[in-house]
């Protein structure tokens, strides 16, 4: 029985990884697609919500599943509700990025790159947060998510940023008004992936130590 356990254990944590694999690319291929301005990738991405959500439901089933049959304690329970409160911050995160593939459509042809540059740089740094965070699920190492806090603090200054210039183009620039506020959206998306990412840290910490932390 315990082998049995440890087995569908491990298996709820394989589905944790790959539906982390899976939001990750979501989300990184909208950002290609924004930059590429390719509607084809987008198209994908947003195709790729149904599969997400079957994930989705699949690793809450495993989870519940063990909970009913096992009645685990300790250790072993909250790798479980750190599997499920995984599962709704990576569902978000891969939701964001087809929301961002939805935007792209949006964009002219003519885009210029600069635009773009902050949205970019967020992006960036919000890829190596959730990065590392799913790193630390795998190898229960803890010290890969240390300093979150300061990351997430510099994508929320970076938000800030790219709402203050997207404002002061459209006061410029009257008949792109949509186009910027596109921009102010996608920011605001990727700060909630950033957020989602220090969510996920959160329950690493107390997967792996049994305290409780706040990483934001």
């Amino acid at each position: 029985m315990v082998d049995k356990f440890r087995e569908e254990l491990r298996g709820l944590k394989d589905l944790v990884l790959a539906q982390g694999a899976f939001a990750y690319g979501m989300l990184s291929d909208a950002i290609v697609a924004l930059q590429e301005r390719d509607t084809g990738l987008a198209g994908r991405v947003h195709e790729e919500r149904i599969e997400l959500a079957a994930r989705n439901l699949a690793i809450e089933e495993a989870a519940l599943r063990l909970i009913a049959l096992y009645q685990p304690m300790a250790r072993d329970l909250r790798s479980i509700i750190c599997a499920l409160r995984m599962n709704v911050a990576l569902f978000r995160i891969g939701r964001y990025g087809k929301d961002i593939a939805k935007l792209v459509g949006g964009l002219p042809a003519d885009q210029e790159s600069a635009d773009l540059a902050g949205l970019l740089h967020m992006a960036g740094l919000v890829f190596a947060m959730i990065s590392d965070a799913l790193e630390a699920y795998r190898t229960e190492d803890t010290t890969l998510i240390e300093g979150m806090s300061r990351r997430d603090d510099a994508v929320d200054e970076l938000r800030y940023t790219i709402f203050r210039e997207s404002v002061t183009r459209m006061m410029e620039d009257p008949e792109n008004i949509a186009r910027f506020i596109d921009f102010v959206m996608i920011a605001r998306y990727l700060e909630r992936c950033g957020d989602y990412a220090c969510d996920i840290a959160e329950q690493v910490c107390y997967m792996v130590t049994g305290e409780r932390v706040e990483v934001k």
